[in-house]
Parts: structure tokens; C-alpha cells; sequence
């Protein structure tokens, strides 16, 4: 679930620093508002890679800055 949270509030965070909304990062990302708030809502386990690249295009960053935050880097593994 903390994973899901990080994805979710770095959205946010990236959003509010490009200025836009939830619905035109859904435009410019060709991704459908509702898979979109569902990975903001963390109702979605897992977004698949492919998702988050195609967020990633609609906020103008590439994934390797997308993840570059200080909670992904201090996330651990425990396994399931």
C-alpha cells in the first residue's frame, strides 16, 4: 500500500508543480480519467509500467525523474 501512496502523491505533487489538472493530465497522457484517479485514489494495486510512462509524458518528465524522489529511494522490498 505505501508504494501506491508514493505514486499517488508524486502525481500530485507534479501536477501542482506543472500547474495542471487531474483531467488535462488525463488528456495530455491519453490515459482515461477514471485509470488515472484510480492510481491517485491508490484503488489501483498495481498501474502497470506502461501507465505510469504514458503519466509520465503527460507531466513533461521522463520516469527515471518521475522516481527520482527521496520516497522512492528510501522504499524497502518486504516481500509479500
Amino acid at each position: 500500500m505505501k508504494e501506491q501512496m508514493i505514486v499517488s502523491e508524486r502525481i500530485k505533487y507534479l501536477c501542482q508543480q506543472e500547474g495542471i489538472s487531474y483531467y488535462e493530465l488525463s488528456y495530455k497522457a491519453a490515459v482515461p480519467i477514471t485509470t488515472l484517479m484510480h492510481i491517485i485514489n491508490c484503488s489501483t494495486k498495481n498501474p502497470g509500467i506502461f501507465t505510469i510512462i504514458k503519466v509520465c509524458n503527460g507531466l513533461n518528465v521522463t520516469i527515471q525523474e518521475f522516481f527520482n524522489s527521496k520516497e522512492f529511494i528510501d522504499i524497502e522490498y518486504e516481500p509479500e
